[in-house]
């Protein structure tokens, strides 16, 4: 009988022993709390039956099975509070829900306390170990299995949803201990209350469930650490986050605050933070209103403003806003994060400036190589043209008739080529002087060019002496266009002070058809064509001047 009496107590030890190791060995996070509040809840039952049993004063007595009864009535709302924290979803235990999860319990419980005129239960012959149970003992029971049942709902839900195999093997260890706890009660209220006149009193029934179920969830604390490793995380990092962060409800309640946002902001948790009495001080960059308008009137948006602290005006911080919404999207709170962007700032503003020292730069190198540019075209024009005239001069003519008589040769195109000077030049540089001279040279060249298709091609040969090639040109025309050359020069005159200085040219015309031509050295070949023309030139300024001589 003594150790049927002990049984209860034995319970209670190992259920306080395993309160002591849970907080002893587990660091403590808010479903430890939640979790060692229902295990106390639990211990109260063996205890209160142990006391009743070990004691004969029926005021004991009652004071302590009223005791075990609060403890076995609280059991339900304790099991459904603790599996929405062990299923994650704490956050939907607002005020009203969490008043509405324990109501029917405490009502009932209340009412067993009471007893009014013994519908709990009574005593047989004056004791409490021997109970009589009434209407109000089994609406308990009743309200106790509900609320197992909306447990294990609870917890199917949850097994169905979760995807980490992980998660899955700690839930269904302790949906394992659920099923124990009810088995044992439900075997505790058949044997040792409906089946009484029948079976012998079986001791510490819904007890061992209890402890049972209990030891299901020692050893998922154990062998997984299914309470909150993530949320133990998540706090560490929380507090040790230079970024400063503020958690707000949906009317700006500070939930949370972390070390990081005191440089930023000082708070503490409970007060309000009010956005437009944090911003008036501050140096604020960019539309500062309409940042508040969004923040008062768009609570779903995400936002982000600069602003500079007012005590350093020189320390740039990043403030950004995101929502904390539900599943139907409806507005939680708020996380309000502070970032110092300083240095970030310092190295965009000294990026902004070397890449304007860049732009700089690269405007001065497009500047020098336009003008680079311009002289190597003026330069070209120089090597290739004759600085009094503006003609091309012997080299660069020499060079194109080279690539030309090839073509020619090839194609068979006739081409002319026309060899003068001006006649009598040395009297006139010798009467009017080198200006003149240079002036009669440059004007002749002028008129010249007046007469020259665009294909044309004069050149400077030397001295008063020029050069005309002209490709598709044959006998006939070369000798017409001669001609208009000749009067063309005939008709100029310049002027020396106050005298006209009248100028003729005596030419030499040379017609190549390209039929039959041939040669293997085109310098050697227009060594012999510029020969041919010379001696015509000749023929013509022994003739008399002032006339075309076609060379033969």
């Amino acid at each position: 009988m003594r150790l049927f009496q002990s049984i209860d107590f034995i319970l209670f030890i190992l259920l306080f022993a395993l309160f002591v190791s849970v907080i002893a060995i587990n660091r403590i996070t808010l479903t430890h709390k939640v979790y060692l509040a229902f295990h106390f809840i639990m211990m109260l039952w063996p205890l209160g039956l142990f006391v009743t049993k070990i004691t004969d004063d029926p005021i004991i007595q009652q004071v302590f099975i009223n005791v075990a009864y609060f403890g076995m009535g609280m059991l339900g709302p304790g099991w459904l509070i603790f599996v929405y924290f062990l299923t994650g979803r704490a956050e939907r235990l607002k005020a009203g829900r969490l008043l509405v999860s324990i109501l029917p319990a405490f009502a009932c419980v209340t009412a067993a306390l009471v007893n009014p005129n013994s519908l709990f239960m009574s005593p047989i012959d004056g004791s409490y170990l021997n109970r009589e149970y009434g209407p109000l003992f089994w609406v308990l029971v009743l309200i106790q299995f509900a609320y197992f049942f909306l447990a294990l709902m609870n917890m199917f839900h949850a097994l169905k949803t979760v995807n980490s195999m992980h998660q899955r093997k700690q839930l269904a260890l302790a949906l394992i201990g659920m099923f124990v706890l009810t088995g044992f009660g439900l075997l505790d209220v058949i044997v040792n209350v409906l089946l009484a006149q029948w079976l012998p009193i079986v001791p510490g029934l819904l007890a061992s469930g209890i402890l049972l179920s209990d030891l299901c969830f020692v050893i998922a604390i154990y062998r997984f650490g299914m309470f909150d490793i993530l949320s133990l995380a998540q706090r560490d990092i929380f507090g040790h986050m230079t970024t400063g962060i503020i958690v707000v409800d949906d009317s700006g309640k500070v939930l949370e605050v972390n070390k990081g946002a005191s440089p930023f902001v000082s708070i503490s948790k409970g007060e309000t933070f009010e956005m437009e009495k944090f911003l008036a001080p501050l140096q604020v960059q960019g539309e500062v209103y309409e940042f508040l308008y969004r923040y008062t009137n768009h609570p779903h948006e995400k936002m982000q403003m600069e602003f500079s602290l007012q005590e350093n005006a020189g320390r740039h911080v990043s403030i950004q806003i995101s929502p904390v919404l539900d599943d139907r999207r409806l507005i939680l709170g708020r996380i309000i994060t502070f970032h110092d962007v300083t240095e970030l700032r310092k190295l965009v503003m000294e990026m902004n400036r070397k890449n304007e020292a860049l732009h700089e730069r690269n405007l001065e190198l497009i500047t020098i190589q336009e003008e680079l540019f311009r002289v190597n075209q003026k330069l070209e024009q120089m090597a290739i043209t004759d600085a009094l005239t503006g003609c091309f001069n012997r080299r660069y003519l020499m060079q194109q008739l080279e690539h030309e008589v090839l073509l020619n040769m090839r194609y068979q195109i006739p081409f002319s080529i026309f060899l003068f000077d001006i006649d009598f030049f040395k009297q006139i540089n010798d009467k009017f002087g080198h200006l003149v001279g240079d002036e009669v040279i440059r004007s002749t060249a002028d008129v010249v060019k007046t007469k020259l298709r665009r294909t044309d091609i004069l050149a400077r040969y030397g001295g008063e002496e020029f050069t005309v090639y002209l490709p598709h040109t044959n006998h006939e025309q070369a000798e017409l266009l001669a001609e208009k050359i000749m009067l063309a020069v005939g008709e100029n005159q310049v002027a020396a002070g106050n005298e006209l200085v009248s100028i003729t040219i005596s030419m030499g015309v040379l017609t190549e058809l390209s039929i039959d031509l041939r040669f293997d050295d085109p310098k050697e070949y227009l060594r012999d064509v510029f020969s041919r023309a010379d001696t015509a030139l000749y023929e013509a300024k022994n003739g008399g001047r002032n006339r075309v001589v076609l060379a033969i």
